[in-house]
């Protein structure tokens, strides 16, 4: 049954906002009261925000490698802030001669954007080029060239980005296109919320960031999987594969020895000390029995003997103790 207020209720309501305006500014500021804005909904919980931050702390680590190995200079690139905003914001502050890579990731659907600011895009293009990572203070237009070279980088920054997801869905991230105006882009509605993700890059001598949108409407079928929660049990799944897959090679590689008896016979010792060149020493085994394989003395197999490349060998014919699975 619902709750009503009564006019009890009402009153209190009412005595206590007297108070909180008779309260000096001082004592109002402590209470810390934020103006939250209807038309900037906040879409994403912090759970959600922390589990992205880590996936793009992991993506900025593979991003750091590849480019070190790319460019032949120090690279270090990391996570400055996770955020949401409307799509409109994010178009907005966009720099200017930043360029824009516009991709897919199904089974997401709709689009995401990559930007690279000016200063990670020119010093990128002037050391795959062959120079010394120089950055002009007035950069030219790019080229249809350097946009076909930015374009490989795009390409391969999204192998990584599909890697720093894989803990969380499996993705399949295709460039569709590259942008030098936002103003262009129409990949989401204004009012959208979505997801920035600012990275700082350090490229040699040179300060830059690499921006990524993350539209609401794209990974709304996979919110319930940015929880905390369902992160870290993946996150458990695939150290417990890796250390399954460490245990299985190292079991492989594990060495033991394997013995084929023929038979066995009981003769005294006398015998023994007086057995010389051509003595012949009965088995108690018949030529028809299967041969015994020992694996660490236990045995294991049963075989028949013959010969395999000029050496005496054995063909292992059943398994001991199958039939009971005693294996």
């Amino acid at each position: 049954m619902g709750n009503f207020l009564t006019h009890e209720n009402i009153d209190k309501l009412l005595s206590t906002i007297q108070k909180d305006a008779a309260l000096p500014k001082a004592e109002m500021k402590k209470r810390k009261v934020q103006t939250y804005d209807f038309k900037k909904a906040l879409r994403f919980s912090q759970d959600q925000i922390r589990t992205l931050t880590r996936i793009h702390e992991n993506y900025a680590r593979l991003l750091t490698s590849y480019l070190s190995t790319l460019l032949r200079t120090y690279v270090q690139i990391s996570v400055t802030s996770v955020e949401q905003f409307s799509y409109e914001e994010f178009i907005h502050n966009v720099q200017k001669k930043s360029v824009l890579g516009v991709f897919k990731a199904s089974p997401l659907q709709g689009s995401l954007l990559m930007e690279f600011s000016p200063d990670v895009t020119y010093i990128m293009l002037d050391r795959m080029l062959g120079g010394q990572g120089n950055v002009a203070t007035e950069p030219a237009e790019l080229t249809e060239i350097e946009l076909s070279v930015i374009e490989r980088v795009f390409i391969n920054a999204l192998n990584s980005f599909q890697e720093a997801w894989s803990s969380v869905v499996k993705l399949n991230p295709e460039l569709k296109e590259i942008e030098v105006n936002p103003q262009f882009l129409t990949t989401s509605p204004p009012n959208e919320t979505v997801i920035l993700v600012s990275l700082h890059a350090k490229i040699g001598e040179v300060d830059g960031m690499i921006n990524i949108c993350l539209p609401h409407v794209v990974l709304e079928q996979i919110l319930p999987k940015l929880s905390a929660r369902h992160w870290l049990a993946n996150q458990k799944k695939e150290i417990e594969s890796y250390e399954s897959e460490a245990l299985e090679k190292k079991v492989q590689n594990t060495r033991m020895e394997v013995r084929a008896v023929l038979g066995e016979s009981m003769i005294e010792v006398g015998d023994f000390l007086n057995l010389k060149i051509g003595d012949v020493i009965r088995l108690n085994e018949s030529f028809e029995d299967p041969v015994v394989v020992m694996v660490d003395e236990k045995q294991k197999f049963f075989a028949q003997p013959g010969v395999s490349k000029g050496r005496a060998a054995v063909q292992v014919t059943a398994v001991h103790g199958e039939e009971t699975n005693g294996y």
